[in-house]
C-alpha cells in the first residue's frame, strides 16, 4: 500500500434542517471527491442537518426544535443506506458528521463508512457543550473506541468540536494509534477584538486546537468547518448574535503531523466556500513525527501517569 493518500475536506454549507436535500448534497460531494481521485472525504459537525445555531440566541424554540428532531438521521435508515451505497459506488471512504435521532432524542454523531460501503464506526459526542445540552444528549462508553483501521487509508478517527479541549479523551484517542484524524467543527467566525465571545470559539481558536491536536497525536488532521449564509441566519433567527449571527468564510484545513497547515486555512492557499479542499498526505510523516515524540509510546511514562476508562455502552434498560 502506498503511504500517500489523496483526501478531501468539505468547506460547504449544509442543507439546513432538510434531511433529503442534505443527503443529496452529501452524495454529490462524495461523487465529486471521488472524481478527483480522493480516498477519503471529511464533513463538519452536524453536517446533516446543520448545527442548531439558535440555541446560543434563545434556548427554547419549539418549532425549530421539532423540525430539527424530525429531520435528524436515524441509524439504520434508508438515508444512511443511500450514503453507504454512494461510498461503495465511488470507492471512497466517508467521515460523516450528523445529528443522530434515536426515538425523539438527538445526539451529535460521527460515522466512518469505508470504500466498500460498510459502516465501520458510529460514535456520539461524549458531552455536548454548554447550550448544546438544550438539544442533544450525552454519549455512552462506546464513544471512546472510534479509531478504525481502514484498508487503503490507515487508522482513522474523529472527534467533534470542543472534544478537542478534553485532555483525557484526546489521550485515549492517541492511544489507538490514529494516523488520520477528522476534526469536525460548526460554523465559526473570525474573532473580533472587543467581542463578548471567546477567542477559543473563533475560526482562529478552533484551527489552533486542530493544529495542537496534530502535534500532540503525530497524526494528520482534516479540520472540517461549516459555512453559514445570511439565508440560514434568517431562518434560525440568529442575526446579530456573537455566535453564528453573521455569514462566515469557512477555513477548513489539512494539517500535518507537525502542526503546519498543508492546505486551506486562512493563509496563501486559503479555503474557498463551496469548494472542496483537496490534498495529498504521506502517512510516513506520522512515523517521522513520532520518532521525536510519541505521546503513547517512547515519550510516555505509564509507571507515573496512566488513563483508566470504561468503554462499555450503558443501555437504559438492562437485564441483571
Amino acid at each position: 500500500m502506498s503511504s500517500t493518500i489523496k483526501v478531501a475536506v468539505t468547506n460547504h454549507e449544509p442543507a439546513w434542517l432538510d434531511l433529503p436535500a442534505g443527503v443529496a448534497k452529501t452524495i454529490a460531494l462524495i461523487t465529486e471527491a471521488s472524481s478527483h481521485g480522493c480516498k477519503l472525504i471529511a464533513f463538519p459537525e452536524t453536517w446533516l442537518i446543520g448545527y442548531p445555531a439558535w440555541i446560543w440566541t434563545r434556548p427554547v424554540d419549539f418549532d425549530l426544535s421539532v423540525k430539527y428532531v424530525q429531520n435528524s438521521l436515524r441509524i439504520p435508515s434508508p438515508e444512511m443506506d443511500s450514503l453507504c451505497a454512494a461510498a461503495a459506488d465511488n470507492a471512497i471512504a466517508v467521515a460523516l458528521a450528523f445529528s443522530e435521532r434515536r426515538g425523539d432524542s438527538v445526539f451529535i454523531a460521527q460515522a466512518l463508512i469505508d470504500a466498500t460501503g460498510k459502516l465501520r464506526m458510529n460514535r456520539r459526542k461524549m458531552k455536548p457543550t454548554h447550550m448544546e445540552r438544550t438539544i442533544f444528549g450525552d454519549a455512552s462508553g462506546d464513544c471512546l473506541s472510534d479509531v478504525v483501521d481502514v484498508a487503503g487509508l490507515g487508522k482513522v478517527g474523529a472527534l467533534s468540536c470542543w472534544e478537542h479541549i478534553q485532555p483525557l479523551l484526546k489521550f485515549h484517542q492517541f492511544s489507538q494509534g490514529e494516523q488520520i484524524h477528522v476534526a469536525a467543527w460548526p460554523a465559526l467566525n473570525v474573532f473580533e477584538e472587543g467581542s463578548p465571545g471567546f477567542w477559543s470559539m473563533s475560526t482562529e481558536g478552533c484551527l489552533a486546537l486542530s493544529q495542537a491536536y496534530a502535534v500532540e497525536s503525530g497524526a494528520f488532521v482534516l479540520s472540517a468547518m461549516t459555512v453559514i449564509s445570511e439565508k440560514a441566519i434568517e431562518m434560525m433567527g440568529t442575526k446579530g448574535s456573537p455566535i453564528m449571527g453573521a455569514p462566515n468564510q469557512s477555513y477548513s484545513a489539512v494539517i500535518g503531523p507537525d502542526g503546519r497547515i498543508l492546505a486551506g486555512g486562512p493563509g496563501k492557499a486559503k479555503s474557498e466556500n463551496e469548494k472542496l479542499l483537496i490534498a495529498d498526505i504521506d502517512l510516513s510523516e506520522c512515523t517521522k513525527a513520532k520518532t521525536f515524540a510519541d505521546a503513547c509510546g517512547h515519550y510516555s511514562r505509564p509507571d507515573l501517569l496512566w488513563l483508566g476508562c470504561d468503554e462499555s455502552k450503558k443501555e437504559i434498560v438492562r437485564t441483571v
